[in-house]
């Protein structure tokens, strides 16, 4: 049993797992998936034998996960959606209180300052991944970190509705750490254990939906707490909690965070790289396609390369490790790669389909705060409070779905099923909401009853649980296809870039629209609130059925094989 040589390897540099993999001749599939072996004992656990061929399996054993990165990395998520959730539940307050929203137009205007900050992100997220593949990973975070927490301080301070939307703006021209996030994730794990990894990013985000929420809705004071006169500013205390988390994260991540990025080895030191920055963005605007170092160290190893070549002849293997890391260092590596290897079907469904699972996701999270703040009988008449309990309490599902049912799920199913399952389930929610029940139990033109709020609670609770469940594992299922189908590191930060901005262009687009069609709802009766939400609900539906054309194996984790249903039924078949 020998390693395989060059000769064997494809053409195109695939991501690779930590696992060796040998080559073996034919032999007959397992008729189980089953969990990894774990045993030392390769003649009981590692290998296989056949009894036809005396054949051995290759192994898939899961390599340890970088836990201390891990958890850096969940305090850069955490403290990001503590402050980016700790919006909704004041917004549609806020922005009734601005001098140029009138009475029925809070929808409208709701989704306007929303939009901007998605908009932005759409024009910047390509730049900020393409950047993190040139300067590093850690550069860019500390940069989207210190900026954004700025930006907080300035929405608090927000009496207007153009300076809100400015501060939203100018806020997500400066965050793209999201996707950088994501790529951080793809580098520092491989197929044995990617899907262990980004099981947890979720669960931060559940924890983010419960605190987010929570400092958004307990901490507006619309009267000074110790005067009890009116607050200029009723909004700022929770803009200036999340904007101090941030610092706190800041700090956290220019002290723990070890740059992912493999050709940073060959940069400068992150202190000279940060300031510099203006200088490296002068050349990427220009000619230069990568920094005049990365240009000098990839024609040093290239030049060596050569030189080696005209002695004497080296191992296959230490000539394919160093090749490979000229190309990944050279100023060509992008060329290496076609259009077509990199955009093929599945990665353009993929794309598209997680452009409508985004713009459903944020459309849901920018209408539920609408309708619930709305009076009756278009919306529910809740307060900020009691929607920022209410997304808590989603945000709680989401940790307990993540943790206890999730991986096992997806075990069984596989990263594609549970994608599409997550885009039907918000078909279900995006149906179900506007028929939640009103506080009076009846139609909400009478006085609230303790049934009527209990029966309210029950239902806004069910439809909050599958809209969560929904988006949880859609999430989690897309960072994980998105990441296995880049066809090596080199185009990953890219590939993620380029998710990322039209996941804004989603988000961009969903808040603007959806509040334009609760805004036009509130015209119709009855259940004009129907509308905005039936729309949404199609919407999905669509990017549901588009799903059932992503067919590719290799976008599963390492181990899947969804060929094994068919195997079996084709052996039990054979033996009947």
């Amino acid at each position: 049993m020998a390693p395989l040589s060059s000769a064997d390897k494809p053409a195109l540099l695939q991501r690779q797992s930590s696992t060796l993999h040998y080559q073996t001749f034919p032999t007959s599939p397992p008729t189980s998936r089953g969990k990894p072996p774990t045993s030392p004992n390769p003649s009981s656990s590692n290998i296989h034998a056949d009894a036809q061929s005396g054949s051995q399996e290759e192994t898939h054993n899961e390599t340890p996960l970088p836990k201390g990165q891990l958890a850096i990395l969940a305090v850069i998520a955490l403290a990001e959606q503590t402050a980016l959730n700790s919006i909704s539940p004041y917004l549609p307050a806020m922005a009734s209180t601005f001098p140029e929203v009138k009475d029925g137009q809070v929808g409208l205007y709701v989704g306007l300052i929303a939009s901007s900050f998605a908009l932005a992100q759409f024009a910047t997220n390509f730049f900020w991944g393409w950047l993190s593949d040139r300067i590093g990973r850690k550069p860019v975070v500390l940069m989207g970190t210190l900026l954004t927490a700025f930006c907080f301080v300035i929405f608090g301070f927000s009496r207007t509705l153009w300076q809100a939307v400015f501060a939203q703006t100018l806020m997500g021209l400066v965050n793209g750490n999201q996707g950088v996030i994501s790529t951080c994730l793809g580098e520092i794990t491989d197929r044995s254990n990617q899907s262990r990894a980004f099981t947890y990013l979720p669960v931060v985000y559940g924890i983010g939906g419960i605190t987010g929420p929570l400092v958004g809705g307990l901490l507006v004071f619309e009267t000074i707490p110790w005067s009890g006169k009116p607050n200029p500013y009723p909004y700022l205390a929770p803009n200036v909690l999340s904007a101090g988390v941030l610092i706190i994260d800041l700090v956290l991540t220019m002290i723990f965070l070890e740059e992912s990025l493999e050709e940073a080895k060959d940069l400068p030191p992150l202190k000279r790289r940060v300031s510099n920055l203006f200088a490296w963005l002068w050349q990427f605007t220009g000619n230069s396609t990568k920094p005049s170092y990365v240009r000098r160290r990839a024609n040093h190893e290239s030049s060596h390369a050569n030189s080696r070549n005209d002695g004497t002849e080296e191992d296959t293997t230490d000539d394919e490790s160093d090749a490979e890391s000229t190309h990944l260092l050279g100023s060509g590596n992008h060329e290496t790669l076609s259009r077509s290897d990199v955009f093929n079907r599945d990665t353009i469904l993929l794309l598209i389909t997680f452009l409508i699972f985004q713009l459903s996701n944020i459309s849901y999270n920018s209408l539920y705060p609408i309708f619930a703040q709305a009076v009756p009988p278009t919306g529910r008449g809740l307060s900020p409070e009691e929607i920022g309990l209410s997304l808590g309490f989603a945000g709680l599902v989401t940790i307990v779905f993540q943790v206890g049912i999730f991986g096992k799920l997806r075990e069984k199913v596989g990263n594609k099923t549970t994608y599409r399952v997550g885009l039907f389930g918000f078909v279900i929610a995006f149906l179900l909401m506007p028929w939640v029940g009103y506080k009076d139990g009846k139609n909400g033109s009478g006085s609230a009853t303790t049934a009527g709020k209990v029966w309210l609670w029950v239902e806004l609770g069910a439809v909050l649980i599958i809209k969560t469940v929904a988006a949880v594992g859609g999430l989690t299922s897309a960072l994980l296809l998105i990441t296995n189908s880049a066809p090596n590191h080199s185009v990953l930060g890219t590939l993620n870039g380029l998710a990322q901005t039209l996941s804004a262009a989603g988000r961009a687009a969903g808040p603007f629209i959806s509040g334009s069609l609760f805004t036009a709802a509130t015209h119709v009766q009855p259940k004009g609130e129907a509308l905005a939400f039936g729309i949404f609900g199609g919407i999905s539906l669509l990017g549901f059925a588009l799903s059932l054309g992503i067919r590719s194996s290799s976008l599963e984790a390492e181990g899947w094989d969804e060929s094994d249903e068919d195997d079996d039924a084709t052996s039990d078949e054979e033996e009947v």
